[in-house]
């Protein structure tokens, strides 16, 4: 009995062998959509292999080398660059009102190594960190952005901000500023 599904027929069709031009398609792939440092390229390949291969009922330890293989690839190719990776999300998280201890953080669970980070955050000053904080004040309406009672909730206000990674006086003068 067939059906004219396609999607029950995909299902009983098995998934096809991991090869390294499944593994190449699979990273140029995932880079049309995301930005990507070469670990986290490494780590989301070696997830899709090890799923392929639960899929197939077969072990994953013979075709992880193609995963090396290819990020190495794709790293001399230039298609992934940590420090540029670590450049602009740094921008990104600045504009979006990102503390220096969030995106050094965001980059390490990126596998973006210690140095790169502190390179991409060397040239940020504290006018920029300060910037970073009333955007982020601005976006989530604290302090000076909050529309009315701005008193009642100054402390829960004051512990967002040094939560979200910003140094208590920063905070404070952010918090406490004239709207």
């Amino acid at each position: 009995m067939t059906s004219d599904d396609p999607q029950q027929r995909r299902a009983a069709r098995p998934p096809g062998k991991v090869t390294a031009a499944y593994v190449e398609r699979a990273a140029l792939a995932y880079l049309e959509r995301f930005a990507s440092s070469a670990d986290n390229l490494r780590r989301v390949l070696t997830r899709k292999v090890e799923r392929r291969c639960r899929l197939r009922e077969e072990e994953p330890e013979p075709f992880l080398p193609l995963v090396d293989d290819v990020v190495r690839l794709i790293v001399a190719s230039g298609l992934v660059d940590d420090r540029r990776y670590a450049e602009a999300r740094t921008a990104s998280l600045r504009r979006r009102g990102g503390s220096a201890r969030l995106i050094v953080a965001k980059l390490a669970a990126k596998g973006v190594e210690r140095e790169v980070a502190a390179a991409a955050l060397a040239g940020d000053t504290d006018a920029d960190e300060r910037a970073a904080a009333k955007a982020l004040a601005r976006r989530r309406r604290l302090g000076p952005y909050r529309t009315r009672d701005r008193a009642a909730y100054r402390d829960k206000d004051l512990a967002a901000l040094v939560r979200a990674g910003f140094n208590y006086g920063l905070a404070r003068s952010v918090i406490d500023e004239k709207s």
